[in-house]
């Protein structure tokens, strides 16, 4: 991939269909969750819309699915066909994986193929979706091995779309995806590269904490309009963490040109435009070289 060529990096992109019409939710949540963000008819595209979608637009998707099978007894979509598909395409795309953190061995041994055979580039995971408490220490064998493997853990954060207005939420707990619980994931693996994504409502402060205190924390603004975004988080993103956010859709319930154009109404600076754009995303991805910070500090 020449990062050179591209506009912009979508960190937040996902895979909601595969080439055998399988999808990544059951119909009530994805209808739940198309009713919540009033997305398009378009709900579903593939693997190969999605890459030409990116590709008209000069900019590159971090694409991936999320696996909760455990949690929600629906099948989850293929990571490896994913990873496998996307290598057609990787000028504009680049793969993350997913894999059950109920799965124990089983999901550390995965997690490593998806990586070696598969060219995986970073992980995701949505801890309210797949139900569990991400500062577990049962789950840190894994963080442990994608340290290790050098790739990056994405983690939902704030509210979720999925399961929105169902009795109960369809049993999906916001509390799993609080960004405090990632800070002891955080410190404890100091070595592993988090993105927080989302504005990280309503713990929005926490995360701009957290993302301010470790070196090792990135937050991505996926999820919510530009114009939508909480005021600490545009000061924020404009001033002492313009090296540490990047940007990202969440496609396909929001598309990158609604965000782009909402985002053009932002007071950021025209410096930092690039940084939250693109270069952040590189840096992050490892597809750049690291540059000496330059961050504005503010008083404790």
């Amino acid at each position: 991939m020449d990062i050179t060529t591209l506009d912009a990096i979508d960190v937040h992109v996902h895979v909601e269909q595969d080439s055998h019409g399988c999808y990544s939710l059951d119909d009530e949540l994805m209808d739940a969750s198309a009713a919540y963000f009033k997305a398009s008819a378009h709900r579903t595209p593939t693997l190969s819309h999605i890459a030409d979608y990116y590709r008209s637009r000069s900019m590159a998707a971090v694409v991936f699915t999320v696996d909760a099978t455990s949690a929600t007894g629906h099948p989850a979509l293929s990571s490896e066909e994913i990873a496998d598909e996307a290598a057609a395409h990787l000028d504009v795309l680049i793969p993350f994986g997913s894999v059950d953190p109920h799965a124990g061995q089983a999901a550390i041994r995965r997690a490593r193929r998806l990586v070696t055979d598969h060219g995986v580039r970073g992980f995701k995971l949505h801890p309210s979706l797949q139900a569990f408490q991400p500062n577990g220490v049962r789950y840190y064998p894994l963080y442990e091995t994608l340290a290790e493997l050098g790739v990056p853990a994405l983690f939902h954060t704030g509210q979720t779309g999925i399961g929105s207005g169902l009795p109960g939420g369809r049993g999906i707990k916001l509390r799993y995806s609080d960004p405090m619980l990632l800070d002891d994931v955080a410190a404890d693996f100091p070595d592993l590269t988090i993105v927080m994504a989302h504005p990280s409502v309503p713990w929005q402060d926490a995360a701009i904490s957290i993302a301010t205190h470790k070196a090792n924390v990135y937050i991505d603004l996926s999820g919510w309009s530009p114009k939508y975004f909480p005021p600490q988080l545009v000061r924020a993103a404009n001033s002492f963490l313009r090296h540490k956010v990047l940007f990202g859709s969440d496609f396909p319930v929001l598309t990158p040109d609604r965000w782009m154009a909402d985002f053009a109404d932002l007071k950021i600076k025209d410096d930092v435009q690039p940084l939250i754009l693109k270069e952040n995303a590189a840096r992050m991805l490892g597809m750049a070289a690291p540059e000496k910070s330059t961050e504005e500090t503010r008083e404790p």
